[in-house]
């Protein structure tokens, strides 16, 4: 019988139950195994279960025990959340959980204008001219909350991504609007070109091409640097782009120059089919390719980057 209080006891052991025990338990259904231990969601492929901890990289939380997941992730009430976990020995499975339902895409109203987001990545180096050809192509607008929008497209011309982003120079805020489909993220207009630059954020993948000079080949954000997964073992966006661009031939893995950038490019490499010529390419300076440009054009970075919480240094990922 559902109460409307729990005992410090229950709520102990509630707390000693991991997200991977909750789930093998209640939803098996739901888990997707990668390699070695990890696993993510079905509905949600972006949320990592590693090491006795899970973090949703999209929407950047994450935690050590199922009580987090539910209440943090579904909303779950706490003396629900704790009622479900101690009550699932023996139970029947639960029934799917609302927040599993797919969500339709529908991109972030639009503001009147574009001035807080230009002011913003120009003082992240971005050229105003680059900015006009991504509003040009409607890659990116300002939303009504004076957000970056980058917007990614299907192959008829169909929004199916976007990633939300901060104009204040203060904020750590990024997420992806809700239904976003992982294969459609931010790209550059494609090319006839034979070589792909691949970055973890759609502001790195402008930086990467300004840095180049502006040069006409393919540039591609993979939102993250997300675990490979699928069936080809590949990033969704990286793999469906491959899929749609057959003319390509040399992969250049541009991702942060961290133990979380580092890994997912060499493991992005080693899962590349051999006909592809990779190439490992490290930001010079400074964590990322947007610090690079900016210390390029002796910008000062005062932006707030969003870092790992130091309890998931140890999540493989």
């Amino acid at each position: 019988m559902s109460t409307k209080y729990v005992s410090t006891e229950e709520l102990r052991q509630a707390r000693q139950c991991d997200l991977l025990t909750y789930l093998e338990t209640t939803r098996p259904q739901e888990l997707v195994p990668l390699r070695n231990g990890v696993y993510c969601l079905r509905s949600h492929d972006s949320l990592k279960i590693s090491n006795g901890k899970w973090y949703w990289w999209s929407r950047g939380i994450g935690g050590r025990s199922a009580l987090d997941y539910l209440i943090e992730c579904e909303g779950v009430p706490l003396v629900e959340a704790v009622q479900r976990i101690n009550g699932m020995n023996g139970a029947a499975k639960e029934q799917p959980s609302r927040s599993i339902t797919p969500t339709r895409f529908k991109l972030p109203a639009r503001s009147t204008n574009n001035d807080r987001v230009f002011r913003y990545l120009q003082n992240r180096g971005i050229d105003k001219d680059v900015l006009d050809l991504c509003v040009a192509f409607d890659l990116l607008y300002e939303d009504t909350r004076h957000n970056c929008c980058f917007v990614g497209y299907d192959e008829t011309h169909i929004p199916r991504y976007a990633m939300l982003r901060s104009s204040l120079p203060d904020s750590t805020f990024l997420q992806e609007a809700e239904g976003s489909d992982k294969r459609f993220s931010f790209s550059l207009p494609p090319t006839v070109s034979t070589t792909l630059y691949v970055t973890e954020s759609a502001i790195d993948a402008l930086s990467v091409y300004v840095l180049r000079e502006k040069k006409p080949d393919h540039y591609l954000s993979i939102a993250g640097a997300n675990t490979p997964h699928g069936t080809d073992h590949l990033p969704l966006a990286l793999s469906h782009y491959l899929s749609v661009h057959p003319q390509i031939e040399t992969v250049c893995l541009c991702l942060d120059n961290d133990s979380a950038g580092i890994r997912a490019a060499q493991s992005i490499r080693s899962c590349l089919p051999a006909r592809y010529k990779t190439e490992l390419m490290i930001p010079k300076q400074g964590k990322d390719y947007n610090e690079q440009l900016m210390r390029s054009k002796g910008l000062q970075n005062r932006i707030a980057t969003r870092k790992p919480k130091h309890e998931m240094e140890e999540l493989t990922i």
